[in-house]
């Protein structure tokens, strides 16, 4: 069983007397993410490719770093992932190699539950290509995507399917694996965005059959970089934007630049952070998973599902708790009997309440939490808010606690009878 302060203790930013439920927007860094970028800036900054020793070190830990997130996603090889600064700009790269795939009168189809950052790259791609886009619409009462109207999207036989993994607005997880199946029948890739689910439980691509998926670092406890995962054949066909010195191979062909070296560093200390889960919280679900995955793979895997368990009581508390405030209005999936199909992202309204005055009288409290549209542009739209301020967003994550859970509640129900 999770033991609260001594997760805590692993995360420095908690020092700061705060509630920390801006999480979905990105979390506070784990120790052991900071001590690997410390030690990589401090012993071994060095550019790629040298023959001296900080440059072999550094491309050393690199490797390392690119095996473990390969064993964190479930990757077949290391040269399926693909580090780059962020989520938006990794998928924004990508989406140009992938329109000189494409035809004029070509399909792509994008959901109405997604950010905007698996959205916009694939809509101006078709802008620039003449391509039609099919949306994918969502239910407004229970936050679950409407896949009849895929099945509607995939009879023009798309090329491309972008769709979340989890909601950053909603919660709701996505039942990915069914989609992607659905889409190859179709004939359509799949370019997963697994931001929001990726620090909140266990992620295989190869059982889902994903032909690209995406997360962030700094959503898992680590630093601002985001990683990529390919299958190597689309990888190695696909044409890269860079210059003509660098890499024609996967996955350097498509990091741009120099890398942030002491952000995959910082990478790969977070991922140890949950091998470090693992050994502490995982033995009730080693042995199930020991039928599936092997050595550091299992590792992540147990720590991912040791973690989901903790956040799964965190998220039935929190919609329990926010049930009782007066006024509320929860957006998506509120039944705390039944969690499975949501991440511990909430968002909410007060009756007759601006978000922004909600999330700073919160502040004032040292409540962190969002308000607005959190670049889930499209789903604010649908649900008729973002005229008036979008929603109030909260988001727990291991360092939480019931307690802050409670203060949260209290603090919410004073604002309504005020």
């Amino acid at each position: 069983m999770f033991n609260s302060e001594t997760i805590r203790a692993k995360f420095p930013g908690l020092a700061r007397e705060a509630v920390f439920f801006d999480n979905p927007a990105g979390t506070q860094m784990v120790q052991s993410s900071i001590d690997r970028m410390t030690q990589y800036m401090i012993h071994t900054n060095a550019n790629h490719g040298g023959v001296f020793a900080t440059s072999h070190e550094s491309d050393a830990m690199v490797h390392a770093a690119r095996q473990m997130a390969a064993d964190f996603l479930e990757a077949g090889r290391p040269d399926e992932i693909v580090f780059g600064p962020n989520m938006t700009s990794l998928t924004l790269n990508l989406s140009r190699s992938l329109a000189r795939t494409f035809s004029p009168g070509d399909t792509i189809v994008v959901t109405r539950m997604d950010h905007d950052a698996n959205i916009t790259p694939w809509t101006l791609i078709a802008e620039d290509g003449g391509l039609n886009v099919e949306w994918v619409d969502f239910d407004v009462e229970t936050g679950l995507l409407k896949l009849e109207t895929l099945e509607a999207a995939l009879e023009k036989k798309p090329k491309l399917v972008a769709v979340g993994y989890a909601s950053n607005a909603l919660g709701t997880i996505n039942p990915v694996k069914q989609i992607t199946r659905m889409a190859h029948d179709a004939g359509a890739l799949v370019y997963i965005d697994a931001v929001q689910y990726a620090p909140h439980g266990p992620i295989d691509v190869r059982d889902l059959d994903a032909d690209f998926l995406v997360c962030s670092a700094y959503k898992f406890y680590g630093p601002h970089i985001g990683v990529l995962y390919g299958k190597y054949d689309l990888l190695d066909e696909l044409k890269a934007y860079k210059v003509r010195p660098a890499s024609n191979l996967p996955p350097e062909k498509f990091e741009t630049g120099t890398a942030s070296f002491e952000g995959i560093a910082g990478t790969m200390g977070a991922m140890e952070h949950l091998i470090w889960i693992a050994e502490t919280y995982g033995q009730p679900y080693q042995a199930e998973l020991a039928e599936v995955y092997g050595g550091q793979a299992l590792a992540l895997k147990t720590g991912m599902a040791a973690l989901q368990d903790y956040e799964s009581g965190l998220t039935k508390a929190l919609l329990e708790t926010l049930h009782e405030v007066p006024g509320i209005i929860i957006y998506g999936q509120d039944d705390p009997e039944d969690v499975s199909r949501r991440v511990p992202t909430v968002t909410v309204n007060l009756e007759g309440l601006h978000p922004r005055q909600v999330s700073k009288a919160l502040a004032e409290q040292n409540i962190y939490v969002w308000d607005g549209n959190y670049y889930a542009l499209a789903v604010t739209e649908r649900l008729g808010v973002e005229e008036s301020g979008g929603m109030v967003r909260i988001g727990a994550a291991q360092y939480n606690t019931l307690e802050e859970i409670d203060r949260l509640g209290k603090a919410l129900t004073e604002m309504t009878q005020a």
